[in-house]
């Protein structure tokens, strides 16, 4: 990893650095297709489809594609018991368009289930592993799932609620014993440990196009019951090249040759049925032999132990992880120079936090900006560019458009002015699961309505303000969370932090914060209330701040589930 000067402007522009990687013939040349009616730049050289992707796959051979504690798969094993599990599914009825679903935690078999159901044209359809009985009830009603996959923790959960649902014809149980009408996993393509002696069998031939329907991913439902975005096999394997591109214009950035990509080591804490980890990480996993490493549950402790062991170059998720490997009291014991990144999104960032990523681990912090209904990736933001821009979100791929609109849905907006940011691009989902209602609000001639606040600098650079929803409006002030939050994050007291708004009787809402202090340290309300007078208007100064011993509750894509902090005033 080159050692950049953290204080100067890269050489290139963002429009020189797209010119040279996109350029006719090299590897991130750009085309235009119609997709949807709708003329759409893409990446000319990504796979056809996930089943290609599996396929390719397969040059990696002997090294090792994913890890969980003691079990080590690699890629040539991975790769036949997709091709197996294929087989026995297709045995069973499963064909295109047909919804299967997954149930389980992150595991080796997560991976091979999810491109066992995709390289038959079939839906895979992975359903929150921390929802409870009824959320996995309503996840595989609503999509119609014919087949489920889970691990025994899951399918206890979702057992009871069987005999209402009627399109569920049948479910295979990994890791445990699911009972009668089930079936093991491990009697149908073994276990992880014997996947390497399986046959050797080619994937199906059904005929699949790049934008058939591949996925349903569900929404985090912050707002309600969640809606199930329904992704293509394009929108999946765009994330290979927008992260790509996205590493090459790092350094072009910097004015250095990008490098050719090689195998990685990740440490993958973000849960696979989650955007990020399903389209970003496991997509280029898949094309450039990455390792990934999993947990069985997040602990700082374990995960340096696991970073130091493995030589793990990459981690993250959201930003609470980056703080508590920080300031993990014991964190001097290891040894954790292999990191070459730390990169996390679903969740605001203090600007201190990239700064100390830099100083103390001498990684490269990564941030970005995306959601379930762009298959995750639209903007990314690394290296210097995020060292001098530490509260944006970075600029956009290559392929993806962006636009700050007014509250009419039309007008466009001048840089640097507050508005609702629209995306556009081959990321961009089908629309929602049979919702024809919500799809044609949000979805509009190729753009999606984000409902995210956000403004656009002259040079293209995103900064997200806030989510409309979250915005706090104290007497006709608009009071923008992340604005405050950011305020708090930079008191060397707080690692966790958020704003909302609490009724107030003439002014209809004041902003309340809610705050986790680092171990060890103290802070009183007053003086944090002071610290942000300081910094921002009056008006925009937490009326009430209350502290909690734990980080703040968060939902399975990282977001902070603001409605349950309410109830602390």
């Amino acid at each position: 990893m080159a050692d950049a000067d953290a204080t100067a402007w890269p050489s290139l522009s963002l429009e020189e650095v797209e010119a040279l990687l996109c350029a006719p013939g090299q590897r991130f040349e750009m085309e235009t297709v119609v997709i949807r009616g709708i003329p759409t730049r893409t990446w000319k050289n990504a796979p056809p489809s996930l089943r290609a992707l599996a396929e390719l796959s397969r040059i990696h051979g002997g090294r090792t594609a994913a890890v969980l504690e003691g079990e080590r798969v690699r890629f040539d094993a991975q790769y036949r018991a997709i091709a197996a599990l294929a087989a026995a599914l297709a045995a069973r009825g499963i064909g295109k368009g047909d919804r299967v679903a997954t149930a389980m935690r992150n595991l080796p078999e997560w991976i091979v289930a999810f491109f066992a159901i995709t390289s038959l044209g079939g839906i895979a359809v992975p359903l929150n592993a921390w929802w409870t009985g009824a959320e996995l009830e309503y996840g595989l009603r609503d999509s119609g799932t014919k087949m489920l996959i889970a691990d025994a923790e899951r399918w206890k959960r979702i057992a009871p609620s069987r005999a209402s649902l009627p399109d569920l014809a049948h479910v295979i149980v990994t890791r445990g014993d699911g009972g009668e009408g089930t079936e093991r996993l491990e009697d149908v393509i073994g276990t992880p440990e014997s996947w390497a002696s399986l046959p050797d069998r080619p994937l199906s031939d059904m005929p699949i196009e790049t934008d058939d329907d591949a996925v349903i991913l569900y929404t985090s439902g912050t707002t309600g019951a969640p809606k199930g975005a329904l992704g293509t096999h394009r929108n999946m394997v765009s994330n290979i090249l927008s992260s790509g591109y996205a590493v090459a214009r790092s350094f072009l950035r910097r004015g250095e040759a990008p490098p050719e990509p090689e195998p990685k080591v990740f440490l993958t804490v973000i849960p696979l049925f989650h955007a990020t980890a399903c389209s970003a990480t496991l997509m280029g996993a898949m094309a450039s032999g990455h390792t990934l490493i999993f947990m069985r549950k997040w602990d700082a402790l374990e995960a340096m132990e696991i970073i130091q062991r493995e030589r793990v170059n990459m981690t993250g998720g959201v930003p609470t992880i980056a703080w508590q490997l920080l300031e993990h009291p014991e964190r001097s014991k290891f040894d954790l120079s292999s990191l070459e990144s730390i990169a996390y999104g679903g969740a605001p960032s203090a600007p201190e936090l990239v700064r100390r990523i830099r100083e103390e681990f001498g990684a490269l912090p990564g941030n970005g900006w995306g959601m379930t209904e762009t298959m995750a990736t639209v903007t990314t933001h690394s290296a210097e560019d995020y060292l001098n821009r530490p509260d944006s979100a970075g600029p956009p791929v290559a392929t993806a458009d962006l636009e700050i609109r007014a509250d009419d849905g039309v007008t466009v907006l001048p840089p640097d002015t507050i508005g609702e940011l629209w995306a556009r691009g081959p990321m961009i989902v089908r629309g929602y699961w049979n919702k024809p209602e919500a799809t044609a609000a949000t979805f509009v001639d190729g753009w999606v309505r984000t409902g995210d606040l956000a403004r656009i600098d002259a040079e293209g650079f995103l900064f997200i303000v806030d989510r409309a929803k979250d915005m706090v409006i104290r007497g006709g002030e608009n009071i923008y969370s992340v604005e405050v939050e950011n305020v708090l994050y930079a008191h060397p007291a707080v690692t966790d932090a958020a704003l909302i708004g609490i009724p107030h009787k003439t002014l209809g809402e004041e902003p309340a914060a809610v705050v986790h202090l680092a171990p060890g340290a103290s802070a009183t309300e007053a003086e944090l209330r002071d610290f942000v007078r300081a910094r921002l208007a009056a008006f925009k100064v937490p009326v009430r701040i209350a502290f909690v011993p734990e980080t703040l509750p968060r939902n399975a894509t990282g977001k902070i589930l603001k409605r349950e902090l309410k109830a602390l005033f």
